[in-house]
């Protein structure tokens, strides 16, 4: 049974309170919380950036609170949040399953919650705003197929694919997709293995022993781009030349997005952050005034994504882009740290 630590909502996330509302007046539609797992990686603190700058735009002010990958630390934040009566909580949970009973307690209260990329399936909530993870797994595809075909005239060779955590549904929706377009292509060779607990070392040696196994692998798909620096790595170490053994990752982290420019990797799967956020940002105003929600294609920052109705409640889809060479530098992916400046354009 987890164990409740005493509460530490005192000074210290005062003190980010202050410092992520920016010293900003409250806006006149009220205050929205937002309960960031982690400040320890650039997607979080990226997207305290966006999610402030977007829900400013609609006239909300927005207060971020770390729960420092801590779930009961986010369990006493929600607790101590619903007493302050905000006119939302956005979520990204530390934990799928131990969160469950302070959106519970927070939508009791008539509080919405909105469930900012990791998507939470075991209760509702209203609204979610995803990646369209087995859409990243396709595009992955798509991108390998065009790779392999244009170094041997037709799409073949060997890939070693190296998952992220199996317990993960990020990395599993992933190799959906990936398998399921991958599959067309029988003379594609697929190795897949899992780098547990989402280790970059584990990424490294998976690589480094497969190598050893299958020194012909053509390309190496890794799920995450912090999974592909001790790949690259691998390679340089083996006397390998960038593009030799091509490498293609997802999520669009700026590390990433270096090693394209470095000419280790070929593409980088984006998992559009910045539209995640602005998502939010488009039905808060109706969520709030608890309005429905209509199903259908929505433009989300130039991304065509999917509002659906599922038993959890209403669900946004959003799917990712390609980064290559010829666009690494483009402001619009998350990793290049360039917060858009594009409108919010609120759902009427």
């Amino acid at each position: 049974m987890m164990r409740i630590a005493r509460r530490t909502f005192g000074a210290a996330a005062i003190a980010l309170m202050a410092l992520t509302a920016g010293g900003a007046l409250a806006q006149d539609k009220g205050k929205v919380y937002y309960l960031v797992p982690t400040l320890l990686d650039e997607f979080q603190t990226e997207s305290v950036t966006v999610i402030t700058n977007a829900m400013k735009q609609v006239g909300y002010e927005t207060v971020s609170l770390d729960a420092q990958n801590r779930t009961d630390l986010q369990l006493n934040q929600f607790d101590d949040v619903i007493k302050l009566k905000p006119k939302a909580i956005v979520l990204a949970a530390v934990d799928f399953d131990s969160v469950v009973p302070g959106i519970q307690k927070a939508r009791d209260a008539g509080i919405p919650v909105l469930v900012f990329d990791r998507q939470i399936t075991s209760t509702p909530v209203d609204l979610t705003s995803v990646a369209g993870t087995v859409q990243i797994g396709e595009i992955a595809a798509d991108q390998i197929q065009g790779l392999l075909k244009a170094r041997y005239g037709s799409v073949k060779g060997k890939v070693l694919q190296i998952l992220g955590d199996p317990g993960d549904s990020y990395t599993l929706d992933i190799q959906k997709g990936f398998e399921a377009k991958i599959k067309a292509f029988p003379d594609v060779k697929l190795i897949t293995q899992a780098a547990l607990q989402w280790e970059a070392t584990n990424a490294g040696n998976i690589a480094s022993d497969q190598l050893l196994t299958n020194p012909d692998i053509d390309l190496i798909f890794v799920h995450a781009a912090h999974l592909a620096v001790p790949v690259a790595g691998i390679l340089e170490a083996k006397g390998k030349k960038p593009g030799d053994v091509m490498l293609v990752s997802s999520n669009g982290a700026p590390v990433g997005l270096d090693l394209i420019r470095k000419g280790w990797e070929q593409v980088e799967v984006e998992q559009p952050l910045y539209a995640q956020a602005y998502g939010l940002a488009m039905f808060v105003d109706k969520i709030v005034a608890k309005e429905a929600l209509k199903p259908g294609t929505y433009d989300v920052l130039g991304l065509k994504a999917e509002l659906t109705d599922e038993k959890w409640g209403p669900n946004l889809k959003i799917p990712g882009a390609a980064i290559t060479k010829d666009n690494v530098d483009d402001p619009r992916f998350w990793g290049n740290l360039k917060a858009p400046t594009t409108p919010v354009q609120p759902v009427k």
